[in-house]
């Protein structure tokens, strides 16, 4: 057993656990296993060489430090739960630029994966959030309150994610409180996610707070929680989002939705700037989990959302309590929100089961076509 230090800092330090497979000497006959966790403060390059990586802890990447993941490199988590998780601060940076035919995986290292046996991925960046005129652009990270995100560089880049996987996330760290499977926050423009693909978590799958970060082609599924969340100001472009609830997938939180936006955080704080002002160029939502979702689409508390190329399915006994609603006690949408859906009305789909925001745009329409091209997530495996 060997423990190699990775920064000068004695306070601040990575250390990988580095064993041979075969015995416990530094023998170079078999593939070894290395452990991360603890802060990283000088660039790491992940190599795929037959190493195994595993999460063993929290991973935090800090400013001036960039993690490289090679292409086809998989990194195991510790079924741990909450403190199992990569953040990268502000000024940090990862680079997980994988390819097709060999993407970049995270994923648990149970016998018996389960949603929530870890964190997840988060990225932290100095990208605009909402906030009062008189304060700045800074916020407290969810999972970890001495860590912030935010700030004025709307152009901010955190590095890459392209051909990515993220499996088995969302541990619970209570009932307010909560890992996605990708959580973006206050994340620049500068910034590449493209190609992710995100299965069986325990909340939502991916939810941005604040941020310009632009994204494209996000497979999504069976999220316990919301597909798509979007909070805090953010005021970025995605294009080709697919969300799925496969059928017998019966997993279900109090308000589960396909799209959940937000202007300001939770509502809380309506006379903020900067609020949430988002487009999504196609996007697919096929529920078939067998029971009720809160809203296929739901913009509310001050968020603007133009939403074009939207297409809904449901499957058997698979019901959304209301297709669009765009009301809310804590604040509406904008009325310069607008949406344009195809509904599929088979197994019951009602398209006009909608709640509009004073002075929105609604346009709905029944069909069995529409929304994202399948094709673009063949790299996944996933058989729709």
């Amino acid at each position: 057993m060997k423990k190699i230090l990775l920064t000068a800092l004695a306070s601040s330090v990575l250390l990988l656990n580095s064993c041979s497979t075969d015995d416990d000497s530094n023998s170079s006959n078999g593939p070894s296993t290395e452990n991360l966790s603890g802060n990283l403060t000088t660039n790491l390059r992940l190599e795929n060489n037959g190493t195994e990586y595993v999460l063993n802890g929290t991973l935090l990447v800090k400013d001036g430090a960039t993690l490289t993941i090679d292409a086809g490199v998989t990194i195991k988590a510790l079924a741990g739960g909450t403190d199992v998780y990569i953040l990268v601060e502000k000024g940090g940076r990862i680079i997980a630029d994988g390819t097709a035919s060999n993407p970049i995986r995270f994923t648990s290292n149970a016998s018996n994966p389960a949603p929530g046996d870890w964190g997840g991925l988060i990225i932290n960046g100095k990208a605009p959030v909402s906030r009062q005129a008189s304060s700045t652009s800074n916020a407290a990270t969810e999972v970890n309150n001495n860590i912030f995100f935010g700030g004025d560089v709307s152009n901010d880049n955190s590095g890459i994610l392209d051909y990515v996987i993220l499996e088995y996330t969302g541990a619970r760290i209570d009932d307010e409180t909560e890992h996605n499977g990708l959580t973006l926050n206050g994340v620049g423009s500068g910034t590449t996610i493209s190609n992710i693909f995100i299965k069986n978590g325990d909340d939502d799958a991916i939810e941005f707070f604040g941020g310009t970060v632009n994204t494209s082609n996000i497979l999504v599924v069976n999220p316990k929680d919301d597909m798509f969340d979007f909070s805090q100001g953010y005021t970025g472009t995605c294009s080709n989002l697919y969300g799925i609830r496969e059928a017998g997938y019966t997993a279900v939180t109090s308000d589960p939705r396909g799209i959940e936006a937000d202007g300001n955080l939770d509502g809380n704080s309506p006379t903020d700037i900067n609020q949430s002002n988002f487009t999504i160029n196609g996007i697919s939502i096929i529920h078939k989990g067998g029971m009720e979702l809160t809203d296929a689409i739901k913009v509310r508390r001050g968020a603007t959302a133009t939403i074009t190329g939207a297409y809904i399915e449901v499957g058997t006994a698979s019901v959304f309590a209301d297709f669009i609603d765009l009301n809310d006690s804590r604040g509406n949408a904008t009325a310069a929100t607008n949406i344009t859906a195809i509904g599929n009305s088979a197994n019951g789909l009602d398209i006009n089961d909608n709640v509009n925001g004073p002075g929105a745009t609604l346009t709905v329409s029944n069909g069995t076509t529409g929304g994202v091209a399948t094709s673009l997530f063949s790299w996944t495996g996933y058989a729709f």
